[in-house]
């Protein structure tokens, strides 16, 4: 049984990678720069444009942050454990690390459920979108989708941080609540644990069932307009793109812990369980900027002031 507070746990993520351990890092290290370059250009622009102070880009401007936050809270460890022989990370280490991937993801989706209800409003009820979506419920509706999650992970977390854990290994990349839990000494300590997760699930499951319905709605709202349909099309579309790019990435994840074969490469399993941390943090900045008329104005404004300086 592991004295929890001083022990700590292996990573055996990268056991079989060592052959190409600094062409990974070069990626990786590309990777995270792309990553924070995208986002912290369109959340800036955001920021300091006042005529984006509008309820859809700063849900944007948030959408952006957070995917800075989580990918910070993964790539600086995974790059220091390319280059390091030990890969190891202590018990409280873990615990933050494995708060903060679920709520960047949990946090993902409580946004896209945000941005769909915006969107249903903006196009369902447009002659009532500003009094809807005034600044006060906007920042209730930011305060929930930050807020929300990190007091739903942190029940999570705090819970398995009571179990007596009689493992210290993990074969993943990085720290995962569910894992720590099935290390518990003790199953029927984790029963409290379970009940929690499952809750967890169903909240994050209603977001979903949510969003579904908000555009069953808009699709029947732009079927005979064809004003809507262009709506639709400039504003939802990036969102609908993201959303299934989100969810592809996690649920393709789950399903390989359900039902995936041990028998793939290591390289392969990896790259399944950081698709989430690595393709919508990229894709998102990129789908929304290349989309949406005024930031990719905006942005090509500020390109050509530059170049002209």
């Amino acid at each position: 049984m592991m004295d929890n507070v001083s022990s700590m746990f292996f990573l055996s993520g990268l056991n079989e990678t060592k052959n190409l351990r600094f062409t990974i890092f070069s990626l990786t290290l590309l990777c995270y720069c792309v990553i924070l370059l995208v986002n912290f250009v369109l959340a800036v622009t955001i920021i300091l444009d006042k005529n984006l102070h509008e309820p859809m880009y700063i849900l944007l401007c948030t959408f952006c942050i957070n995917g800075l936050y989580g990918a910070t809270g993964f790539y600086p460890k995974f790059l220091w454990d390319l280059l390091s022989p030990v890969h190891a990370i202590s018990y409280s280490g873990c615990l933050i690390q494995a708060l903060v991937m679920y709520t960047f993801a949990c946090s993902d989706l409580s946004i896209l459920a945000v941005m769909a209800y915006d969107r249903y409003v903006a196009i369902c009820r447009p002659l009532e979108y500003h009094s809807i979506m005034s600044k006060q419920r906007l920042t209730k509706l930011v305060c929930f989708s930050v807020i929300t999650p990190f007091s739903v992970i942190s029940t999570n977390i705090f819970l398995s941080s009571r179990l007596k854990l009689c493992s210290q290994y993990i074969a993943r990349l990085f720290c995962v609540n569910w894992i720590i839990v099935t290390l518990a000494c003790f199953p029927a300590e984790t029963i409290l644990n379970n009940i929690v997760a499952y809750i967890t699930i169903i909240v994050y499951v209603l977001h979903g069932v949510f969003i579904v319905w908000s555009y069953i709605y808009l699709i029947k709202a732009c079927v005979y307009s064809i004003e809507q349909r262009k709506k639709f099309m400039q504003t939802c579309v990036p969102h609908i793109t993201s959303l299934v790019t989100f969810l592809f990435t996690i649920l393709f994840d789950i399903m390989y812990i359900r039902y995936g074969s041990k028998d793939l490469p290591q390289t392969i399993q990896n790259f399944i369980a950081i698709e989430f941390l690595l393709i919508p943090p990229i894709m998102n900045p990129l789908i929304y900027g290349f989309k949406l008329t005024k930031i990719q104005n905006r942005i090509l404004g500020f390109v050509n002031f530059k170049i002209k300086s």
